[in-house]
């Protein structure tokens, strides 16, 4: 039985990537109008920083619904295409990092995900339900508990984020105001994170200081979570999320996963 799955296991993957790579825009192709772009940025921190782990991994999954407006292109925008962008050397607080984005679609509307990536996060999800780390039955969509950091208190916590990492994660939309679930969790147990939607990448800049500019009503973020899930209403089309996290990450990688899903 065992040899089985040894020469079962690798022709299912090669069928996989095969049918992705000259079928995949078929199965994917929605008659709902709704796009769904999974990419993932790699933080690297240097230095300057003071923790101990200075890996950051953002798995980023955006779902927004189509332009009425008929497109010109003829072509899929696919996944398997897509190159890594270049490095980014950037600096917030004084402090310099490098970033690298992985299949960002920048809102293309014909964007087409991998299948496999698809099929693993099925499983994914599926397992995460049965262990009670993931409240959602579709594995379309992801909500995760509301989790609050038990080390230390949320006055702490906002103290400790003054001088912290910043990650702003854009929503997509053919809308000049639109609205969105949304959901955040983070593999490191030594720590919170503060999470709030933003009008724009802007306030990235402005935390920290009376500039600083976020949505307030209820939903619309979390503050020394470790895990959270909200709805945030009446959001200008070049807004986002905006993740904050203290310069006190521990060994080795730390992993932030983060859903958003547009309303229609």
């Amino acid at each position: 039985m065992k040899n089985f799955f040894y020469i079962a296991l690798p022709i299912l993957a090669f069928l996989l990537i095969f049918v992705n790579t000259f079928f995949g825009h078929f199965i994917f192709s929605s008659e709902t109008q709704q796009v769904i772009n999974k990419y993932s940025v790699y933080v690297h921190l240097l230095s300057e920083w003071q923790s101990d782990s200075k890996n950051i991994i953002f798995d980023v999954t955006n779902s927004w619904y189509k332009s009425d407006q008929v497109s010109d292109e003829d072509h899929v925008f696919n996944a398997e295409s897509k190159e890594y962008n270049t490095n980014q050397l950037q600096e917030i607080h004084g402090k310099s990092y490098v970033e690298l984005k992985h299949e960002f679609s920048e809102c293309h509307e014909e964007w087409q995900p991998m299948l496999y990536r698809k099929a693993i996060d099925t499983v994914r999800h599926e397992i995460e339900y049965v262990q009670g780390k993931q409240l959602s039955t579709d594995p379309g969509i992801s909500v995760y508990p509301d989790i609050e950091n038990r080390n230390y208190d949320n006055s702490e916590q906002q103290s400790k984020i003054k001088s912290g990492y910043i990650q702003f994660v854009p929503i997509c939309t053919s809308k000049e105001i639109t609205s969105y679930d949304y959901s955040v969790k983070i593999d490191n147990k030594d720590l919170g994170f503060d999470v709030y939607f933003v009008s724009s990448s802007k306030q990235r800049e402005n935390f920290g200081s009376s500039d600083f500019d976020s949505y307030t009503e209820l939903g619309c973020f979390g503050q020394n979570k470790q895990s959270y899930s909200g709805t945030c209403k009446n959001i200008k089309k070049d807004g986002g999320l905006l993740l904050v996290f203290p310069d006190e990450l521990k060994p080795w990688t730390t992993k932030v996963t983060i859903n958003l899903y547009e309303i229609n």
